[in-house]
């Protein structure tokens, strides 16, 4: 069977790298759609109902981001993305696997046949081991370099989706100084710590007496952004009321203060990032589509830790050069290994933490670091063992662990009936079936 092994690195002529992509097929073979194709010529597209999908379907029991295709070493990677009716190869439900050959699979009505062809495509890497703040020398974060040397001096808006402590920020603090917008401002907005009452009249700011309180006149963050820079983080969640009015912003780069009647234009750009799934944000209606279009023009996945482990001992000494410390006594051969095996669930900033207590405490390093390793994969997470992890990153492991023991005690409670279970949570039937394959809970 030939392979679809997606990705080689390869090094040309004069001396630089470049990752070639073996490119494959996608035929519909069932459906409204069949005989449409895709040659997947990029690492990642997604398939779905949205226009904006590289395989756009008209399958009314397709999501509209159903699920992404990306190719990797291994090969390509199936990651249904909270479809409603899920994905299905050989009459397995998936939720994320590796195809390394020809497969058939299902998604509602649609059947599609994915192959491996005889063509290939290179894959830009950067040359450079840093982009600003950020630090790599993988290849996944490369390729990252490489995409944001590419975007950082103009005005296009730029999506950053990760886990929490890969990197977002930095990212975009990296493309503010290496744009033409350096001595601008670079304002941030964490829109999940500011309260939804309120999260109007700090964008755009508010006129005096626009509401009780309000004794004088306020800028928003927008317009103080102006001639520079103005960062989305955690933009997943921003309440869907509020959408419409950024959505607006990023169309006209006007603002009109809450209880002023004046419109003001102003010369922003705008970076967003976010911890959450987006798309599947947008098929539960959390999140519009149309607002999802206009950030993620040009789209950044920023790589968790565990997937680039070849970084973790550089990160390290660069940490404990930064601290003043001499990395060849803080990062020993030993403290070295017990980096290098973890998975770093907090990601950088979990790592740059770790290495501050090492660097204080030497004597009690293997300690602290087996004892990391521990709690790392003990289960129900605590409290206290969620305070060392930053807020949002700890919240949705929190999360993750109650809806996980939630369902599987509905689902107990209903005498394994998951629509007894369902009408029990007030959930429609379909919610419940993707909660439970997200979260790994068997369904009878």
């Amino acid at each position: 069977m030939d392979s679809i092994a997606a990705t080689k690195l390869v090094q040309r002529p004069d001396g630089t790298e470049q990752l070639l992509l073996r490119q494959a097929r996608i035929t519909v073979k069932r459906g409204p759609d069949r005989g449409k194709t895709l040659a997947v010529d990029r690492p990642r597209v997604r398939i779905g109902t949205a226009p904006d999908c590289e395989l756009p379907l008209t399958d009314e029991s397709v999501s509209r981001y159903h699920l992404a295709l990306e190719a990797t070493e291994q090969g390509y990677v199936l990651r249904d993305l909270g479809s409603t009716n899920g994905t299905h190869m050989a009459g397995i439900q998936l939720v994320q696997a590796v195809i390394t050959g020809p497969v058939v699979i299902e998604l509602g009505q649609t059947r599609l046949h994915i192959a491996p062809s005889d063509d290939n495509i290179e894959i830009p890497l950067s040359p450079r081991g840093s982009f600003g703040g950020l630090l790599g020398q993988s290849l996944k974060m490369r390729q990252v370099f490489a995409i944001l040397e590419r975007v950082a001096d103009g005005r296009t808006t730029v999506l950053l989706e990760g886990e929490s402590g890969t990197g977002k920020e930095v990212a975009a603090q990296a493309m503010h100084q290496m744009s033409s917008r350096r001595e601008g401002p670079f304002v941030v907005v964490d829109c999940g710590a500011i309260p939804p009452t309120l999260i109007e009249s700090e964008l755009f700011g508010h006129a005096r007496g626009a509401f009780t309180g309000a004794q004088q006149a306020r800028v928003g963050l927008l317009e103080q952004s102006h001639g520079g820079t103005l960062f989305l983080d955690e933009v997943g969640e921003l309440p869907l009321e509020m959408q419409p009015r950024l959505l607006r912003f990023l169309e006209s780069q006007e603002v009109k203060p809450v209880g002023d009647s004046q419109h003001r234009k102003v010369d922003v750009r705008v970076l967003a990032a976010t911890n959450r799934r987006l798309l599947v944000e947008v098929n539960e209606g959390r999140f519009r589509q149309d607002l999802f279009y206009r950030l993620s023009v040009v789209c950044v996945e920023m790589p968790p830790l565990r997937d680039r482990p070849e970084d973790v001992v550089l990160l390290a000494r660069h940490f404990a050069e930064a601290l003043g410390k001499d990395p060849d006594r803080v990062i020993a051969p030993d403290i070295a290994s017990l980096l290098a095996a973890y998975a770093w669930p907090g990601n950088v900033r979990e790592l740059r933490n770790v290495v501050e207590r090492v660097a204080v405490l030497p004597e009690l390093a293997m300690r602290l670091l087996e004892q990391t390793a521990d709690d790392a994969g003990a289960a129900p997470p605590t409290i206290g063992g969620l305070v060392n992890l930053p807020f949002h990153e700890a919240r949705r492991r929190w999360q993750d662990t109650f809806e996980q023991q939630y369902l599987a005690t509905l689902l107990t409670r209903s005498g394994n009936v998951v629509k007894r279970a369902a009408e029990m949570a007030d959930l429609p039937r379909q919610t419940f079936h993707r909660l439970l394959r997200q979260h790994g809970v068997k369904e009878p």
